[in-house]
């Protein structure tokens, strides 16, 4: 990708969740009272924050984690994993609270469902999170998700936007958010699920059409941006003067979990490097699209040689 290949960038703070994942297969969803056989359970890294924390610096991002873990088994070792990658993890801390944890339930079709406990994520209160917030500069990319409280995100949005960064907001899981909020959001993030969500829709849009009219409405209720992910399809850009359809590509799914992290951690590092918006989400489409080739979350992400090599077509990720 052209337009990445500055020597220095600013930093990207990714303020939010991190999880245990509790990862089954599964050939189908159990009905209410019945047991069904799944796969060997996996335990792996995730939590939203984590997710996108893992990604941008698995593309040679700064990345800066913020957030918090519980003092068990799972915490050091969510730690680890983001530090491995590169991440600067002295923004998270321990605390008494048990590590938040995910369920996931993968079907054949690479589609999931997912069941959150908050556990540390829930314990980050907008004075924790201040305490930590010294890394974010003008020009920084601050990363949000819904992971933590709605009041901690309020005032690290706030922060944000005194300093001079740049913010986006991925609104996972969906929840009610305040015209007050989404005024402080450069780029909004949601999925088909989740616009329809944040806009008391009876259905979710379907097609680019559909999400560019969607795109348009969630722009009255504040963010500067909006970047409507509609999975194989791509995603939908809108701003106060047009609406641009970004296809994605084309390739064999088999595990959805983290697919809109990976979007959004390369989104964040696109952006970083100054790179036009239309590109950075075909970037971003890109490292979504071999994520979903792999199982499992954090270990589904690529790398900068990879998304370059899906860009220029010579890269078949299996």
């Amino acid at each position: 990708m052209s337009s990445i290949a500055a020597a220095s960038q600013p930093p990207i703070v990714v303020i939010g969740s991190l999880n245990a994942d509790l990862v089954q297969r599964v050939s189908r969803l159990p009905r209410p009272g019945e047991t069904i056989t799944g796969s060997e359970l996996v335990i792996v890294p995730g939590g939203k924050g984590a997710n996108q924390a893992y990604a941008a610096a698995r593309l040679g991002g700064d990345v800066h984690m913020i957030g918090q873990v519980g003092e068990d088994a799972f915490g050091p070792a969510l730690i680890h994993h983001l530090a491995a990658a590169g991440v600067d993890t002295s923004g998270i801390q321990n605390c008494s609270t048990a590590t938040g944890t995910a369920v996931i339930l993968v079907l054949p079709n690479g589609e999931n469902v997912i069941i959150i406990a908050p556990g540390a994520n829930g314990k980050l209160s907008p004075d924790l999170a201040t305490d930590r917030l010294a890394v974010i500069e003008r020009g920084s990319i601050v990363l949000l998700q819904l992971e933590i409280p709605l009041e901690t995100i309020e005032v690290c949005l706030a922060t944000a936007r005194e300093r001079g960064a740049i913010t986006i907001l991925d609104p996972a899981p969906a929840q009610v958010l305040s015209p007050t909020l989404l005024a402080m959001v450069d780029y909004l993030t949601p999925n088909q699920t989740e616009a329809a969500f944040l806009l008391k829709a009876e259905r979710e849009a379907s097609s680019p059409q559909e999400a560019e009219d969607a795109a348009r409405k969630l722009l009255l209720q504040g963010p500067s941006n909006v970047i409507l992910k509609l999975g194989e399809l791509g995603v939908v850009i809108a701003d106060t003067a047009a609406c641009a359809h970004v296809p994605g590509f084309s390739v064999k799914a088999v595990d959805s979990t983290a697919a809109g992290d990976t979007f959004n951690g390369a989104l964040a590092f696109a952006l970083s490097h100054n790179t036009p918006l239309l590109e950075a989400a075909r970037f971003a489409n890109a490292a979504a699209a071999i994520s979903v080739t792999r199982h499992g979350a954090q270990s589904s992400i690529p790398d900068l040689s990879e998304v370059r090599s899906l860009l220029a077509g010579s890269h078949n990720p299996s």
